[in-house]
């Protein structure tokens, strides 16, 4: 078989997967909104992580293996904070609109450089400087903080969801070339779901039966997402599929405007457009030497 149409063939697959992780995202973001009035955001970050695991149970108990790691205390501490990033990000949907809390979601990437610059001592690239500082100028027009005395706190938790995800993935860098991807991910809901069912427990109330539906499906897709991404960035060059995930944006919108009857103003549009300009910029400069 000709490696040049292997190739292609994998990159055309990883693409096709990230699409489906937007879909799949997207949906999520629903689901929180939807049940978000009566089920608290602990309880949430609890029944996705539990539905998650059980959906790798049968991983773990056939490939007891999967679980040899090298970081075993990281992997809590990275629990801890990916959990904590969950609700905060859950708490964003439930306070402000859906497609507003996901274009602050976009703005890791940024979080990401300036803490590999000031903490992983990285050389930053002047790509990427000017990069940060259009995210930034397109979160302040997210946040339309003219139009208001205060920021609403729901765009406040999904700047937290969003520096704590950074910070999870600063965390990662390490860990990712010595534990496997499926290691990476078992470890992740094995140690999330009882860390979540601790304060799960302070803030239970008993969901519905079609509450119960919707988290047993977040769960899923959650699970479900989270190894389609591993799968497919090991298919294609990360500057190639992350800006895939700005479909989230329009599909997030969509789905409010429908179910919800959330509407998107031109500033929104806008600064999400310059964040997805900035984390392309981030993308293009990992190809271009250090200067």
């Amino acid at each position: 078989m000709n490696p040049v149409s292997t190739r292609n063939r994998q990159v055309y697959t990883g693409v096709a997967l990230m699409m489906i992780v937007a879909a799949m995202t997207a949906i999520d973001a629903v689901i929180v909104r939807a049940v978000s009035p009566d089920v608290h955001p602990f309880v949430i970050g609890f029944t996705r992580s539990l539905f998650g695991l059980l959906l790798v149970l049968p991983m773990i108990l056939f490939r007891p293996g999967v679980l040899r790691s090298n970081f075993r205390f990281r992997h809590v501490v990275r629990a801890t904070l990916k959990l904590a990033s969950l609700v905060a990000f859950f708490a964003a949907f439930a306070r402000a609109p859906l497609a507003d809390v996901t274009a602050i979601a976009f703005t890791a990437p940024i979080f990401v450089t300036i803490g590999a610059w000031v903490f992983l001592s990285e050389r930053p690239h002047k790509f990427r400087i000017i990069a940060a500082i259009i995210g930034f100028c397109g979160v302040l027009l997210v946040l339309k903080p003219g139009q208001s005395a205060t920021v609403p706190v729901g765009l406040i938790f999904a700047l937290l969801g969003s520096f704590l995800a950074a910070v999870i993935q600063l965390l990662l860098k390490p860990m990712v070339g010595r534990d496997s991807a499926q290691t990476l991910v078992v470890w992740n809901l094995a140690v999330t779901a009882p860390i979540a069912a601790i304060p799960a427990y302070f803030f239970w109330s008993m969901p519905t039966a079609d509450q119960w539906l919707l988290l047993t499906l977040q769960g899923v897709l959650g699970a479900v997402s989270m190894a389609l991404v591993t799968y497919a960035f090991s298919l294609a060059e990360a500057s190639l599929l992350a800006p895939i995930e700005f479909l989230r944006l329009p599909l997030v919108a969509v789905l409010a405007y429908l179910i919800f009857g959330q509407t998107v103003d031109w500033s929104s549009w806008v600064g999400a457009a310059v964040i997805f300009a900035a984390t392309l910029l981030m993308a293009t400069s990992a190809r271009r030497p250090q200067s």
